[in-house]
């Protein structure tokens, strides 16, 4: 569906499909006749922000309990063998959700999931980002800015929007990308940089930056299309057929 569809032309070709007579006519649109329907596919339900808000809740206790700190955190070693993928799978997992287009039937369009994925992405990184330079938790390696974790909170947007669009169409596939995020969440684990708090509040942060997307894009969309489509009813126009030749009639009702 494309909301930018240009209604005037769509009602010319289809007068222009209509039988013409020796008498002047006209047909006067109605709202059902080539306007795009609203879109209602996002129900917002306080059961959604259930698992992401318990993530981040976590999370934020192992951060910031430091009675917690050996158990939740868990020491590193000094060196480890460093798996550089992670650094590649953190956006890759966005990409995943237009993979799926080819491998699965999708519930919206390539250009809906691209709006989902632009206003999720900018969600996740003002949150994420904004925390990190709050809170200032320390690396395990010494580093800035651990909590929470960036590359995990963007590999479960990526699995959540990917689930979300596949999950009536092919289950399968759609829980697939969780087992790419969790390994992208160990593995920054694994990697000395992050604790365990920043990986769970991370994959919150992303879940919930999904949900929020989907809850702010189609009533958006569905504004743009009454915008669009606002007074269509009140336009006639047809092509006429008289005596003194063809020509088109167009009339608009203030």
């Amino acid at each position: 569906m494309n909301i930018f569809k240009q209604i005037p032309t769509i009602l010319l070709i289809a007068t222009l499909l209509q039988p013409t007579s020796l008498k002047a006519k006209s047909i006067e649109t109605t709202p059902s006749d080539s306007l795009p329907s609203l879109e209602n596919l996002y129900e917002f339900k306080f059961a959604n922000l259930i698992l992401p808000a318990s993530l981040i809740t976590v999370g934020a206790i192992g951060a910031s309990v430091n009675g917690m700190k050996d158990f939740h955190l868990i020491h590193r070693k000094e060196s480890v063998n460093v798996i550089k993928i992670d650094n590649f799978l953190e956006y890759g997992m966005l990409g995943w959700v237009f993979a799926c287009d080819f491998l699965g039937k999708e519930k919206h369009s390539f250009s809906d999931q691209f709006c989902l994925v632009a206003i999720a992405e900018g969600l996740n990184f003002g949150m994420t980002h904004g925390i990190k330079k709050m809170i200032n938790e320390k690396r395990p390696d010494g580093g800035n800015y651990s909590f929470p974790s960036g590359h995990t909170a963007n590999a479960f947007l990526g699995a959540h929007i990917a689930f979300k669009e596949l999950k009536d169409s092919n289950p399968v596939l759609a829980c697939s990308g969780y087992a790419v995020a969790l390994f992208v969440a160990g593995s920054r684990v694994y990697n000395n940089r992050h604790w365990i708090s920043d990986v769970v509040a991370g994959a919150g942060f992303g879940i919930l930056s999904t949900e929020l997307s989907y809850l702010i894009y189609f009533p958006i969309k569905n504004a743009l299309i009454k915008y669009k489509t606002k007074g269509v009813n009140r336009l006639i126009l047809t092509p006429t057929v008289g005596n003194q030749g063809t020509g088109i009639y167009l009339s608009y009702r203030f």
